[in-house]
């Protein structure tokens, strides 16, 4: 029988060294944000005010940070992240980034020149800024906000990156008054609740990290509404825009990216990063390293498109607990994108592969009960053979398995609730008729579901 897995709280910090059944170590800073998430709530608060008193209360350490790239975005803003550090990391800089959420642990929300936080410089961090905030009202996330303008602002780096929590406007990030550039990267359909419900109202939202002076990069767009709201609100604000699709784009051709701007062509390798998305996500990141830091070469560029890391993006599992259970020789992919524009691009990547080789694709999917699965799904009818839906572990807000099977039916896939990855995994491992091809596995539809899977794995981001 199998070890019931480690308990999943996003408050465990897993060393290397540990054996993945094995309760993890706890960590310092993990226990302090346990302290903070019992006193204060999760989710969001749209206004600026608070976390302002907060920053100003710690000396405004916002104001202290190397130039900035603030990005926004629905899809992309983490891939688009970790492009540009890899990028300005490919010229010889340091970089701090600031992304989230975290999969495995909360030290990945913060990069200091470079690597995760040290465990002691966040814990005491998280003290600090509790300690000013003496209990007034305010969310885990303006709090952790707080933590990171802190922490980048008592380290050195050349840049720092700084990725949007939710929206923009009024997301705790945009408290930054003089970015060196801003991104917006494409625009869909998530969180309406805190965002509004129309196309236009999430992109006026996002369009809030947009200021005066700040040269900003508008990302490929698939609803031309949203880039129209976009390109509306630079123009108002006379800001120097570069679109996507206009001042410039990006292709594949004979296995290379080819970028083309206002000054010409530049031919580089793909990224390492899969799925065709990935290829608009990387020109938006090259332009705005490229205004960061106007002398990359197209040397630095290449070199930066192929370290880029970016866990639970379609990212194939190669080793790891989990990828033994299964049948020899299969293909196992994590993705943890979780709206329907995020579905068509992992499916679009996966009917490519499918093309290729014909394996059979299954799906391991779990979701949030805010998020729309018949819509995650719908992109992968006719594609996949079948879905195993499964719980998160790692918060209260799953939708249940037999509820998650009901949308895959909906979508018109053949679907059916599982207890666990593991679970399906280890059926899949000894029922698998050897005469079939080995199949190719996408476990899907959620962060947190990713994270888990993930540590299960015993190969959480480094």
């Amino acid at each position: 029988g199998h070890k019931p897995s480690p308990s999943f709280k996003a408050a465990y910090i897993v060393s290397a060294s540990n054996p993945s059944n094995e309760r993890p170590v706890r960590s310092q800073a993990a226990l302090e944000i346990e302290r903070l998430l019992e006193r204060h709530p999760k989710g969001f608060d749209l206004s600026l005010g608070r976390v302002r008193d907060l920053l100003n209360k710690l000396g405004n350490p916002q104001d202290r940070l190397p130039p900035v790239i603030h990005i926004a975005g629905t899809n992309g803003k983490g891939s688009c992240a970790a492009f540009c550090r890899s990028l300005l990391e490919a010229a010889g800089h340091t970089v701090h980034v600031h992304t989230s959420p975290h999969l495995v642990n909360w030290h990945e929300r913060f990069r200091v020149a470079g690597n995760f936080v040290a465990d002691d410089i966040l814990a005491d961090a998280v003290r600090r800024v509790a300690a000013a905030n003496d209990d007034a009202p305010i969310t885990v996330f303006e709090i952790l906000t707080a933590v990171m303008f802190l922490i980048f602002s008592e380290h050195r780096a050349d840049f720092a990156i700084v990725e949007v929590g939710l929206g923009g406007r009024a997301d705790a990030t945009n408290v930054l008054s003089k970015p060196a550039v801003s991104v917006v990267m494409p625009i869909g359909m998530d969180h309406q609740a805190y965002l509004g419900e129309t196309i236009e109202e999430i992109a006026g939202e996002k369009a809030g990290i947009i200021k005066e002076g700040v040269p900003t990069i508008i990302g490929h767009q698939p609803y031309p509404a949203a880039r129209q709201v976009l390109e509306n609100i630079a123009e108002m604000m006379g800001v120097e825009a570069f679109v996507y699709g206009q001042d410039f784009f990006a292709f594949e051709e004979r296995g290379r990216l080819i970028l083309q701007d206002n000054d010409g062509l530049i031919d580089l390798a793909l990224p390492t990063l899969n799925g065709r998305h990935q290829i608009t996500n990387a020109a938006a990141a090259i332009m705005a390293a490229r205004i960061a830091d106007p002398k990359l070469n197209a040397d630095m560029l290449e070199k930066g498109l192929q370290s880029a890391q970016w866990p639970a993006r379609l990212q194939r599992l190669t080793s790891g607990d989990l990828v033994e259970l299964a049948p020899s020789g299969s293909e196992i992919w994590l993705d943890g994108g979780h709206n329907p524009d995020a579905a068509s691009a992992c499916a679009e990547f996966m009917a490519g592969r499918e093309a290729v080789d014909g394996r059979p694709l299954f799906l391991i999917a779990a979701m949030l009960n805010t998020k729309d699965a018949v819509g995650y799904f719908k992109p992968f009818e006719g594609l996949v053979r079948h879905v195993f839906a499964i719980p998160i572990v790692s918060s209260e807000a799953g939708i249940p398995p037999a509820d998650l099977a009901e949308s895959a039916l909906e979508a018109r896939i053949s679907a059916e609730e599982f207890a666990s990855a593991y679970e399906v995994l280890d059926m899949l491992g000894r029922n698998w008729d050897e005469s079939e091809p080995s199949p190719r596995i996408l476990i899907c539809g959620s962060l947190y579901l990713a994270g888990e899977v993930l540590l299960e794995n015993g190969t959480p981001p480094n």
